[in-house]
């Protein structure tokens, strides 16, 4: 009966240790499992609530090629987008611009403009020139005492219910600006409505915003700007206006900026 129990017990001894040496290999040789994707592991920190979870609601991000309409003042007097109407007179009307300059080019008086309008004018004449138009200045910068002249001519033989669709009053015009050109061609149609079919009239039609100018009393919109169609009076508003206004098809400042219409002065 000894032996047998021996056996036994030596059996049962031999197969804890075999288990136990199973046990240490698988231990030191297996992979260690991943943690289980369904369980959170533990971070220290409280989970954060639902709304933190949530994501931030989406925003629009603000057009890079959006135009900025508030590059330059519309208010102020020497600002090159300075809107002068009916309703919107120069502050003070007596205004001056201190950079006038005669721009080397042809003209009917020698009137000046502002130095920038002056160079823009230099520019476009001269590409006129190489497209074979003949282009020259009419009439430029018209100070306060020379529009209280202009405009008393009209009112003295016309009326003043016509002159104020054709003039402005002191104070209230865009020559005064020294930013504003009147301008003819080698034609018959100087200071006439014909003259948006000569070949000046067209060629300003199609380039003149290239060189920051637009045309600032369209046909049609008298009910806005206050005054008759002047296919020849062309105000400098600088390059990026010049073209915005020209690929949004919007025909006036006013409508851009939207200002009220100035069809009449206010008293």
């Amino acid at each position: 009966m000894t032996a047998p129990r021996f056996t036994s017990f030596a059996r049962i001894v031999g197969f804890a240790a075999a288990s136990l040496l199973a046990a240490g290999l698988l231990t030191s040789c297996a992979p260690e499992p991943g943690p289980d994707p369904s369980t959170p592991e533990p971070s220290g920190k409280p989970s954060p609530t639902p709304d933190a979870e949530s994501p931030a609601p989406e925003t629009s991000a603000p057009d890079a090629n959006a135009f900025d309409k508030t590059a330059y003042s519309i208010d102020d007097s020497d600002s090159i987008w300075v809107i002068v109407n009916k309703l919107r007179p120069l502050n003070p009307q007596s205004y001056a611009p201190t950079d006038l300059v005669v721009p080397n080019v042809a003209s009917t008086n020698g009137q000046p403009l502002r130095a920038v309008a002056a160079t823009a004018t230099e520019e476009m004449v001269a590409a006129a020139a190489a497209d074979g138009v003949a282009l020259h200045i009419v009439s430029a910068y018209r100070d306060y005492d020379t529009q209280v002249s202009v405009y008393g001519s009209f009112v003295a033989n016309q009326g003043q219910a016509y002159a104020d669709t054709t003039s402005a009053r002191p104070g209230h015009s865009e020559h005064q600006t020294g930013l504003t050109a009147d301008f003819g061609g080698d034609d018959d149609c100087t200071l006439d409505t014909c003259f948006a079919d000569t070949a000046a009239g067209t060629w300003l039609q199609k380039r003149a915003a290239e060189f920051g100018f637009t045309m600032r009393y369209p046909d049609g919109a008298e009910g806005t700007t206050g005054y008759h169609f002047e296919p020849w009076h062309y105000r400098y508003v600088g390059v990026a206006l010049a073209q915005e206004l020209r690929a949004q098809d919007v025909a006036t400042l006013e409508e851009f900026f939207g200002l009220q219409a100035a069809p009449d002065y206010a008293g």
